[in-house]
């Protein structure tokens, strides 16, 4: 019995193609928007989810460039890489955002194009910083500075130390990241998100939305002043080139995000549907709408995306809020792709059993608090659970009428409000050892079969 009154869509962040997947980032949002998913749909839900890469942030261009390779050929292959890594986790997903396809660029340059001409991004003239010695327009990872917010060091796009929105022109002393170089100001007439003109309800949407108190307190920070107009393209040498009105500019990525994810749903849901009017109309159809995403992307998921949602059309009530996991780290230090620092995940799942590998992810994510990966702790945990799943222990301390409600309460854990898959392998783990009702089907969901 479908038991939703509209279709539950399941939003990840595309992976940035300038390196493959590591297990952090599947303990993160990926793995944990794939068992929120499979759980609606045992409930009877309609569900829409999305995957993806991204090519068109600059870090994408600056590897290629450090490595003397051709970047789109770089982005293809790692495309690849993230793709098997998906499909080796057991990860579904029914749209798949791929920036290097041609219907894909013309739906989103037409999106975009469509909603300057109805006015929601207006072109203005504003001044924008370049670098004084290689003229490159300063943005994303082109420029590096001091967050004005918490201090942190933090290049342009968003602050990992607060999830604060940073620009070449909100940075403390921002200097060129490729050069070196020090900022000039030029003026440049391009199209803009006036967040301002959403304010209203936007309140709305962040009264209802569950939101984490980290993401809550950045909401908070930005109604005390003016909301910001964030440019939605830039004279730049890399990014998807803009149609019609954006003819000579090149989209910002975390914009292009954000058009992607309400142009690819729009398609899932009504094949064909392009522009603003008919990708309006396929959102109507859409009932909640849910971001699973990192504390870094704090600004987008909590303002910029859903006031990008609110100029396309997108239903304001059927904005639901995030689930936001914490940084994990490897050995007590952050996963990093650039240091060669992670356990990459094809190599993992390649290895390892991919039903112990989702269930420890699920069960050590850092969702309320930042966790660290250990070999060892997932081998006492392999030791542990993999007597359970071959049915070699079939005793349990808890009683079996207690064992069933474990279970039940484990179900009710992965809805997307109050999502919290660690209990809900707790609850698995627990009626396995009792041979609790209801159990196989929760087992299925956590470790997608």
């Amino acid at each position: 019995m479908i038991t939703s009154t509209g279709v539950t869509v399941v939003v990840v962040p595309p992976a940035t193609a300038n390196g493959p997947l590591h297990v952090g980032h599947l303990s993160g949002p990926y793995l944990a928007a794939d068992i929120a998913a499979r759980a609606a749909r045992a409930r009877g839900e309609r569900v829409v989810t999305t995957a993806g890469f991204d090519v068109h942030q600059n870090w994408v261009l600056t590897r290629a460039e450090k490595e003397g390779v051709d970047v789109e050929k770089l982005a293809a292959s790692y495309r690849d890489e993230i793709v098997e890594a998906l499909d080796a986790a057991r990860i579904q997903y029914d749209v798949f955002l791929d920036p290097q396809s041609s219907a894909y660029q013309h739906g989103v340059t037409s999106l975009a194009a469509d909603l300057t001409e109805a006015g929601r991004f207006p072109m203005r003239r504003l001044t924008l910083l370049a670098c004084e010695d290689c003229g490159r327009t300063l943005h994303q990872s082109y420029v590096v500075g001091t967050c004005a917010w918490c201090g942190s060091e933090a290049a342009g796009g968003g602050c990992e130390g607060c999830g604060g929105y940073t620009s070449a022109e909100n940075l403390v002393d921002p200097v060129c990241n490729r050069c070196g170089g020090a900022p000039k100001p030029f003026q440049a007439n391009v199209p803009v998100l006036s967040m301002e003109d959403y304010r209203q309800e936007l309140i709305e949407i962040w009264l209802r939305a569950e939101l984490p108190d980290r993401a809550r307190r950045i909401v908070t920070h930005y109604l005390e002043h003016r909301l910001p107009d964030i440019p939605i393209a830039y004279q730049t040498n890399w990014g998807l080139r803009g149609t019609g009105p954006h003819e000579g500019l090149r989209l910002e990525v975390y914009a292009e995000v954000g058009l992607s994810t309400v142009y690819g749903v729009a398609q899932s849901l009504q094949p064909g549907a392009l522009g603003l009017e008919e990708t309006s109309r396929a959102w109507s159809e859409v009932g909640a709408l849910w971001h699973f995403n990192g504390i870094d992307n704090g600004f987008y998921f909590a303002l910029f995306w859903p006031a990008v949602y609110l100029a396309c059309g997108v239903p304001p009530e059927a904005i639901g809020g995030a689930q936001v996991n914490e940084f994990y780290t490897l050995d007590g230090s952050k996963f990093s792709t650039s240091r060669n620092h992670a356990i990459w995940a094809n190599d993992f799942l390649h290895d390892e059993d991919v039903d112990i590998v989702r269930l420890y992810l699920a069960w050590d994510r850092p969702d309320r608090y930042a966790s660290d990966f250990t070999v060892s702790s997932y081998r006492e945990f392999e030791a542990y659970v993999r007597p359970l799943l071959d049915g070699a222990v079939k005793t349990s301390a808890v009683p079996a009428v207690l064992a069933e409600e474990d279970v039940k309460r484990g179900a009710a854990a992965l809805r997307p409000r109050g999502f919290d898959p660690a209990l809900a392998v707790r609850s698995a783990l627990t009626g396995l050892a009792a041979s609790a009702p209801g159990v196989d089907q929760l087992l299925s969901i956590l470790i997608g079969r």
